[in-house]
């Protein structure tokens, strides 16, 4: 989430880098509500401010009035015995002088001097006599100032909705703006901008036709699109035999490669979470529809693990000193792809349930840079201990995804499909996801706690690592080699 602060002093800045992305349209609105509530909360706090004068007011003149009332109750006593004898109005004024007159209650005040005004009225030679008509005056004086205080209680209790009102509107616009680009982002409507930054390894050269994937994997026996289809509908698949032995082997290495080598810490993570895990992430509220979910118990299938390693320190104060945190997790990603329809409908290059080994940073903002490039670095090693070509691409502000200020995707040949598949997409998230998330940390004993960055990108993802290995390493008699990285794990030099 941008920061409100940021939006407010540097309106033009926050412009420019939302119509850089196409996403400029909704930024007045924040701005004409922020100004409402602004206006909102000035207006409560000038009635908060009367209304503990009135209180201060109020509880001097609860303490005069109590004397006058003491001086009261004692002449009655005395003039009981010599104005007419007992008086019924009297004896009622009497019996709630002394119940009464270490109450606060503004209808207890009311209901003595009505009673007050009884006994005078009973008794014209009292009239004008200065202690009832001090205490009548102190009463109305209290009574007074008590409405008023409830007057002004109530208006700032309905200003206090507005303000809830107007906040809860403008969260839900916020929640809506997409990170702002860093400056070194290439600008560029889609696509079609977006930089090749380097590349490395050479495509292999055929003495045949290679296959795609899909002819390859089912002329194998390792994939089977049909029953993928028969058991759930279209972009679903079967693997089976070496293509299921396969996927497991990629998870397990890359997994052990991570952790072993690189420093990150392992997790194993639910599958289903709630929407305000959605929400920390980025994923919701608007891209909801590109989510599975179970509406009665409100959880939703990860659309990747960085949903929940986003969330595990979700309004957490973390100590400097823990910093920075790499972690990892593989989980299966469900995605509707509604976006997608009719894009790469052979194969498995684009599917809803896919397989993928995640990592995520959580850094210092100084940091966040350099840990960019570690990451990125990260992710190409596998790739290069698989010996498969790729090449690495800096996004264009228009082709960023919802959360990142900057990001390098790393596509890798297929030869059989003849194109570029993305396999990992490396993205700083700035400060973005800790806002929505709340994750800080004190950069000093004693400091104001500040938003961590968060950093996250693939290191692989399934099953377009699974395309670029069986159709890199085809053979022309149709079997695969097996790439030595992956031998320990599959058990087997080639597959036929």
């Amino acid at each position: 989430m941008l920061s409100l602060e940021l939006i407010r002093k540097e309106p033009e800045l926050v412009r420019q880098g939302l119509a850089s992305r196409g996403e400029a349209a909704l930024l007045d609105q924040v701005l004409a509500l922020d100004a409402d509530r602004r206006r909102l909360v000035t207006q409560r706090d000038t009635l908060r401010a009367e209304h503990n004068a009135l209180s201060r007011e109020i509880g001097k003149l609860l303490l005069d009035t109590r004397q006058v009332l003491q001086e009261l109750y004692q002449q009655l006593m005395r003039m009981n015995r010599t104005l007419g004898g007992p008086s019924p109005a009297l004896d009622k004024l009497g019996q709630w002088l002394e119940e009464q007159r270490e109450s606060r209650n503004a209808g207890e005040a009311e209901r003595g001097l009505d009673a007050l005004n009884r006994w005078l009225g009973e008794q014209p030679d009292a009239r004008n006599m200065p202690v009832p008509r001090n205490a009548q005056q102190a009463l109305r004086q209290w009574l007074d100032e008590q409405q008023e205080a409830q007057t002004t209680s109530k208006a700032i209790e309905a200003l206090e909705k507005d303000i809830a009102f107007v906040e809860r509107q403008l969260q839900q616009l916020l929640l809506t703006l997409p990170n702002l680009p860093q400056p070194a982002v290439p600008k560029g409507e889609d696509a079609t901008a977006n930089r090749v930054v380097r590349t490395w390894g050479e495509p292999r050269r055929y003495d045949f036709e290679p296959l795609p994937h899909w002819e390859l994997g089912e002329r194998l026996g390792l994939l089977d699109l049909e029953r993928g289809a028969q058991l759930a509908g279209s972009r679903f698949f079967v693997l089976r035999g070496a293509g299921a032995r396969l996927q497991r082997a990629l998870i397990a290495w890359m997994l052990d490669v991570h952790t072993r080598e690189h420093g990150y810490t392992e997790f194993y993570l639910p599958y289903l979470v709630h929407s305000e895990a959605l929400v920390g992430a980025g994923n919701l509220p608007k891209f909801g529809d590109n989510l599975y979910r179970d509406a009665e118990e409100d959880l939703w299938l990860v659309p990747t693990a960085e949903t929940g390693l986003t969330n595990l320190h979700r309004d957490e104060i973390l100590s400097s000193t823990s910093l920075p945190l790499y972690y990892v997790a593989h989980t299966p990603c469900f995605r509707r792809e509604k976006a997608a329809a009719g894009k790469d409908t052979r194969g498995i290059k684009r599917v809803h349930q896919f397989e993928k080994v995640e990592l995520y940073k959580l850094v210092e903002p100084e940091r966040s840079d350099g840990e960019l490039e570690k990451l990125v670095g990260d992710a190409e090693e596998m790739l290069q201990r698989l010996e498969l070509p790729y090449r690495v691409v800096q996004l264009c502000t228009g082709d960023l995804g919802f959360q990142s200020a900057g990001t390098y995707d790393l596509e890798v040949w297929a030869p059989g499909c003849g194109e570029w598949l993305e396999v990992s997409s490396c993205s700083t998230c700035t400060d973005f996801q800790a806002r929505r998330a709340n994750i800080r940390y004190r950069p000093a004993e004693g400091a104001r706690p500040q938003f961590v960055h968060t950093l996250n990108g693939s290191g692989l993802a399934l099953p377009r690592t699974i395309i670029a290995v069986l159709e890199s390493y085809q053979q022309a008699d149709g079997s695969v080699v097996v790439p030595n990285a992956l031998r320990p794990y599959m058990g087997m030099d080639v597959i036929r």
